[in-house]
């Protein structure tokens, strides 16, 4: 059958790892499977890929067995090959597995395309799937369901092709309970400059095809050096198409072909590859190929006792006891330009540290006393080897040397006493021995007139672990791109591309320093500056190594833990018979989404609605927004991102901010309005309901900070919940700033949040979860791009200087 000729590489990710833990074991596991492949030559394993799979036991979260099928999938070993090695070792159990899972895989075999057109034309978006027997599709665009014969079939056409046509399309494929989403693909209209032109450039070229479009796109490989590198992009148009490759986003002159072809191939040559499709009319982007060079490694005669400890030194010397980050992103200023990027900047750089581990505390519009009492909590969390990151976007500056972070409530000439100084956070995670201290500050360096004070922070330690990026130069302005109803600040468009790579954080902002310095519309204006002592190979995705369960470890996870507790959903009994579902999602960790669905009515009552009011004065509401049918228009943008409520169900959302400034339980009235078939007039029925604090208002960072906080004298007590060792390790904090000129950033309400998880916990743990199941957000994640420029768009054609706004406060 066609499925099982595909690689091991197109299963999913659950389905190898239970495979892994089924052939994780001594008598018929992984070694045995080794054996079994090598009957093919090319999958015939080395002593030194042996040596790498067993070591993987050595790591907390290590799978042999997965290292192995990753080899496997790496040289293209397709799934009856490996069912037929499972079968040669008589591993019962995973042949069943296996077969039961790929009868049962959704894998999409023809993914929809973008395509442009002109009007009157004809335009089929085609996706195709493999499968078990009966597989439905279902066309969407954007989150509105297509109806009709062609929304529900594995082509749809769009006929005659229309300006209401235009938009994003993508398709839902199902069996079952089980689904999955295909990519996204865009509807373009081509007006030409008139009736006249559209015909004579159809004569020219009769039977020309509507615009020009890609049908084979390069594809991700691994190669070692000295092989040869072939990538193929193959296009059709009228008149025909011409190809250019770009290696890293920079031209290959000599590449003027569909087919890239590189003999012996070097480390060099790693990186991301494109091609740039074009012709007389047209032009279009290849999706990106990431190539990986492997260096042969060479291994010495040693016995398993020193790979063993060769193997803990390194694991030790490349790890930290946890990483810990704080994004501050200010917008709301209320003496100051409001800025509109801090709000797309911080979720994003968020959802990218989670993913490499981070306990996330991400902030947006404070105070001078929240944010005070946010890096007081914020160094709670720090301790001996953790490593810390702190992320700043907003108004700022930078006197004599020292770069100051101003709160949305600093007065229009402020100074240094109105501002948070980083030089003197510096010092105190200094004095908490940390692993790494990265700070990235995402604003402006200009001197502030109205401050001619000279900060004197605390003597600091020669570490050796600091490293700052500043998003700009000294005596410089930050700037941000607003396009449509999203802005994204120059430094995040691109550090977002390079954040995430394996690398020594020096070298990963010198690359993102390189990705500026090329656009154009930002030379002479905004460049990164990089300052740091630096001296081990400290990188952003270390593993993180947790020796036993210290105390200190303990009470981190307990105080983050706190932080994030959302309400219990919980279900409302009304006495005209009518059931309404109460649930809870954070947006972020000071923002919450709260929602309500009818569950279940009398036949008699023919409409009704359960509606959220009288919500204490602590918290930030637009009535306006308030009990809303979408999340968008709910004012809820960050979420919408993530998922998008399902099309099938009915709810009202409520976006709740400003959760830090809650003093008492959040307390609120949930008003049913119903109507009765043979009545005109509503009803309303009302319950008063009490949540308790929600998420970051646990902390109370409205609260001044004791001179000397432990953590048992933290906003919270730790004791409480018997966790044993929980001696102090938090310290004072004394803060002093200014700022006067600033960058101008993102818009939205304020919000903190503290995201990220355990260190031994999945990363899917770090994601702040909503209280009840998945179907309270619309749709799967695939349904949602996210508003922020795509790597591939971040060049110098994309920026005009029209769209950029520099974050000057006066």
């Amino acid at each position: 059958m066609e499925e099982w000729k595909r690689s091991i590489g197109t299963l999913s990710d659950e389905i190898l790892i239970k495979l892994a833990k089924m052939l994780d074991n001594s008598t018929c596991g992984w070694r045995q499977l080794a054996n079994a492949v090598s009957e093919q030559p090319k999958f015939r394993c080395s002593e030194r890929e042996l040596t790498s799979c067993s070591l993987q036991v050595l790591t907390a979260a290590g799978s042999p067995a997965r290292t192995m099928l990753t080899l496997l999938a790496e040289r293209s070993c397709s799934l009856d090959f490996l069912l037929h090695s499972l079968r040669k070792m008589e591993h019962q159990e995973a042949v069943q597995f296996l077969t039961t899972a790929v009868a049962e895989q959704i894998q999409i075999t023809v993914q929809p395309q973008s395509q442009e057109a002109a009007p009157g034309s004809n335009v089929v978006l085609t996706c195709r799937a493999s499968g078990p027997p009966g597989l439905g599709y279902q066309w969407f665009k954007g989150k509105q369901e297509i109806l009709g014969e062609s929304g529900n079939s594995s082509e749809l056409v769009l006929c005659p092709l229309s300006p209401t046509h235009q938009g994003h399309y993508i398709c839902r494929i199902s069996h079952g309970e089980k689904f999955v989403f295909s990519k996204w693909a865009q509807v373009r209209l081509i007006i030409s400059a008139g009736s006249s032109s559209f015909c004579c450039s159809s004569s020219l070229f009769p039977g020309s095809v509507s615009g020009l479009h890609i049908i084979q796109r390069p594809q991700s490989q691994a190669a070692s050096e000295g092989d040869t590198l072939v990538l193929e992009c193959t296009a059709e148009g009228n008149p025909p198409a011409q190809y250019e490759w770009y290696h890293n986003k920079v031209p290959m002159p000599q590449q003027k072909t569909s087919s890239l072809r590189i003999p012996c191939v070097t480390t060099a040559h790693r990186g991301e590859y494109t091609c740039k499709v074009f012709n007389l009319y047209h032009e279009v982007w290849s999706s990106t190929a990431t190539v990986t060079i492997g260096e042969p490694l060479q291994i010495p005669s040693l016995t398993f006792v020193d790979l063993w400890w060769i193997s803990l030194l390194i694991l030790f010397l490349s790890t930290a006891t946890d990483k810990v980050a704080l994004l501050i992103g200010n917008m709301n200023y209320i003496y100051h330009t409001q800025l509109c990027a801090p709000i797309s900047d911080v979720h994003e750089l968020t959802n990218l540290l989670r993913q490499l581990d981070f306990k996330v505390v991400s902030l947006l519009d404070l105070n001078w006393q929240e944010m005070h009492s946010a890096v007081t909590e914020f160094l709670l969390l720090l301790d001996k080897g953790v490593y810390g990151l702190l992320y700043f976007a907003g108004h700022g500056y930078e006197n004599y040397g020292n770069s100051f972070m101003v709160p949305i409530d600093a007065p229009v000439s402020y100074t240094s006493e109105h501002c948070l100084c980083v030089q003197n956070i510096l010092t105190k995670m200094q004095e908490k021995k940390t692993g790494l201290n990265v700070f990235l500050l995402d604003m402006c360096r200009k001197r502030n007139p109205h401050d001619d004070v000279i900060v004197q922070p605390g003597l600091l330690k020669v570490t050796a672990n600091i490293v700052f990026g500043y998003a700009t130069c000294v005596d410089a302005e930050a700037y941000e791109v607003k396009r449509e109803d999203v802005s994204n600040g120059i430094f995040i468009n691109f550090l977002k591309q390079r954040v995430c790579e394996d690398e020594k954080v020096t070298v990963m902002l010198d690359r993102v320093a390189e990705d500026m310095g090329r656009c154009v519309i930002t030379r002479g204006r905004q460049a990164l500056e990089l300052r740091s002592n630096l001296s081990e190979r400290r990188s952003l995705t270390d593993r993180i190594q947790v020796s036993q369960c210290s105390a200190s470890s303990s009470a981190r996870n307990l105080q983050w833990a706190i932080a994030h507790v959302l309400p219990e959903s919980r279900y409302l009994q009304f006495d005209c018979g009518v059931k309404v579902q109460l649930g809870f999602a954070a947006e972020f960790s000071n923002v919450m989404v709260i929602y309500t669905r009818i569950l279940d009515k009398p036949d008699e009552i023919v409409s009704c609605s359960a509606q959220l009011t009288d919500f204490p004065e602590d918290v930030d509401i637009d009535l306006k927004k308030s009990n809303q049918e979408s999340l968008l228009e709910a004012g809820c943008l960050s979420l919408i991102k993530e998922e998008l409520p399902s099309p099938e169900t009915h709810s009202l959302y409520t976006h709740i901010r400003s959760l830090q400034r809650l003093k008492r339980e959040l307390t609120f009235t949930i008003c049913l309005h119903y109507t009765y078939s043979n009545m005109d007039e509503e009803v309303q029925e009302r319950q008063q309901v009490t949540v308790g604090k929600p998420l970051v208002s646990k902390l109370n960072l409205h609260e001044p900070r004791a001179a000397h906080v432990s953590s048992a004298s933290s906003s919270f007590s730790l004791d409480s919940f018997n966790v044993p060792g929980c001696s102090s390790f938090g310290e004072d904090l004394s803060l002093t700033g200014t700022a006067s000129n600033t960058r101008s950033h993102h818009a939205q309400s304020a919000s903190v949040s503290f995201t990220g998880g355990s260190p031994t916990s999945p990363r899917s743990a770090n994601v702040p979860e909503e209280t009840d199941s998945p179907e309270i957000l619309d749709n799967p994640r695939p349904l949602v791009a996210s508003k922020s420029l795509p790597h591939s768009k971040v060049n110098d054609s994309n920026y005009k200087f029209s769209d950029m706004y520099n974050f000057h406060s006066y």
